[in-house]
């Protein structure tokens, strides 16, 4: 932390602090409300464009001649180098100035969306959506750490609820979108509509932003740092992305980038740490602060659940329950709408010069909450219905409007200066991590659920069951009525009941993957009871100034 560093390591490093001293705050911004809007549109776009692409890949693989396994790289490159950038973002913010960061980033994901849109290989395609991932990283990181500087503290909670309520509906909507847009033009709209909607934001933050007074002009550049950093995270990144579809291990690939994401993240900690590097790209000093390390594990578990929902839900009711995707989207909506109003809720509870309750005791209704859904979701059937699931999606889009608030909140409770933009960047960094783990851990967990319960059902269809035999009669009957022959008809009844076996597997394995994420979040709860009050936070606070 900045106000940590030693007057040694001062002298060694040269650079020197611009501004007030870690702690002051800032002036405020007469134009804060309105920059807010800009911001808010900026991270709506990143988040938006990590999602509405997905529906649309059948489409561009046709169109550019890519096999199903090439065109999964669109996602792939841009989720790669968003992980990469997310925590140099304090960095970059304080290196350049963060309006001139800000701006330029949103005009650097602008560029790239216009080229994505109108590519005509998929090697074009690729190289600008990792462009365009890496100006995003800015969009999320530098964005909620400047609303943390030009607001006042009883502000705080009506503006990070605001924010935080276009970070988890963004991702929701985004498939339903990205469908509606791809029906009704082409897939490059996909990218052309951020065009508009990213240079009024551009605008705004150029025109109203001023530079933080929270920042270090560092002369020294960390490369080595820079160079673990990014072999690291885009090794990890890849496995998780790439590693349930390669067999995990079994593949070479897997296993080698595995190894290496192991060995260059395990020194990436160790040189950031050491005393001879004196301008280290990502701050570990920050990590001290006990209510931001809770935060980042509550993150954790926070961007499995959400983001592992988002993947879960929709296949099993497209898959399983038969809906189509018109319908899983609209049996999604009324969970968004559920968590914008319990984040609206939490920025009134927690705004205010006095608050009407803590964040810890938000969090823990919002845990209980979101626990209490994926019960309800793991209990479905074959049989369940758009009414069955509404419930559960609307207890668990409440729930998250009541966790990702206070957390945020406590997060930054004891930040001062430029720990805030350090500590925003390993926020954003930690969620969407927990999503990629999410992601790859219960896709492989769904497939081999989903094997072990269709062998222990087939285990009970053995010759001479008279359920079975009293099953296949009715069903082969049943065939014989509409005209077939005996044989075919036997046949018949044998595969409808073989594709019922696979459904109700399918079920049961969907239940348990439901579970397991309200599991890993009963497993991180504890975390909660690090988190401090506001005023032992400010306390804590006065005391590492010291």
């Amino acid at each position: 932390m900045a106000a940590q560093t030693t007057p040694t390591a001062i002298e060694a490093s040269k650079p020197a602090p611009v501004g007030p001293p870690a702690g002051d705050e800032e002036e405020l911004n007469p134009y804060r409300w309105v920059i807010l809007i800009g911001l808010i549109t900026a991270a709506i776009l990143e988040v938006l464009d990590t999602t509405i692409v997905n529906v649309a890949l059948p489409q561009m693989a046709g169109n550019l001649g890519a096999t199903r396994e090439e065109i999964g790289w669109v996602s792939t490159g841009y989720i790669l180098s968003n992980v990469i950038v997310l925590p140099m973002t304090a960095w970059l913010s304080s290196r350049f100035g963060r309006k001139r960061y800000l701006v330029g980033s949103i005009l650097l994901f602008l560029v790239a969306s216009f080229f994505c849109g109108t590519s005509h290989t998929l090697v074009e395609l690729v190289f600008w959506r990792i462009i365009q991932g890496a100006g995003g990283a800015a969009l999320l990181s530098t964005a909620q750490a400047t609303l943390r500087e030009i607001f006042p503290k009883e502000q705080q909670g009506t503006v990070q609820a605001l924010y935080i309520l276009g970070i988890i509906v963004a991702p929701t909507i985004g498939p339903t979108l990205g469908g509606w847009i791809t029906d009704n033009y082409s897939w490059p709209w996909i990218f052309f509509v951020n065009l508009p909607i990213g240079m009024f934001s551009a605008v705004i933050v150029g025109m109203f932003l001023n530079d933080s007074k929270h920042h270090v002009a560092s002369i020294k550049v960390d490369w080595p740092g820079i160079g673990l950093l990014a072999t690291g995270l885009g090794s990890l990144q890849y496995v998780l992305e790439e590693g349930n579809q390669k067999d995990w291990f079994q593949d070479p690939w897997i296993l080698g980038l595995s190894l290496v994401a192991a060995v260059t993240l395990v020194s990436l900690v160790f040189w950031e740490a050491s005393p001879k590097n004196h301008s280290p790209i990502v701050n570990l000093k920050v990590l001290k602060n006990r209510d931001l390390s809770a935060a980042l594990l509550l993150f954790l578990s926070l961007g499995f659940g959400l983001y592992g929902g988002i993947f879960l839900f929709p296949l099993f009711a497209q898959n399983v329950l038969g809906f189509t995707p018109t319908v899983t989207g609209l049996t999604l909506m009324p969970g968004g709408v559920a968590t914008g109003i319990s984040a609206i809720l939490c920025g009134r509870l927690l705004g205010g010069k006095k608050q009407l309750i803590s964040p810890r005791q938000l969090i823990i209704i919002g845990m209980s909450l979101f626990v209490l859904s994926m019960w309800d979701l793991g209990h479905l059937t074959t049989l369940s219905g758009e009414p069955d699931t509404r419930l559960a999606l609307i207890l668990r889009g409440a729930g998250l409007g009541l966790l990702f608030t206070p957390i945020n909140l406590a997060a930054f409770s004891s930040l001062k200066g430029i720990e805030i933009a350090q500590g925003s960047s390993m926020l954003n960094l930690t969620r969407q991590l927990g999503g990629s783990f999410g992601i790859a851990i219960l896709s492989t967990y769904l497939t081999r659920m989903n094997a072990t319960h269709y062998s222990n059902l087939t285990s009970h269809l053995y010759a001479g069951n008279p359920l079975l035999e009293q099953r296949l009669r009715l069903l082969s009957a049943g065939f014989v009525s509409r005209g077939y022959d005996l044989a075919t008809a036997k046949s018949m009844a044998l595969q409808v009941l073989d594709f019922s076996v696979q459904k109700q597997a399918s079920t049961m394995a969907y239940n348990n993957a439901f579970l397991l994420i309200g599991i890993s979040m009963l497993l991180v709860s504890p975390a909660v009871l690090l988190l401090r009050s506001r005023k032992s936070s400010a306390a804590a606070a006065a005391e590492m100034g010291h």
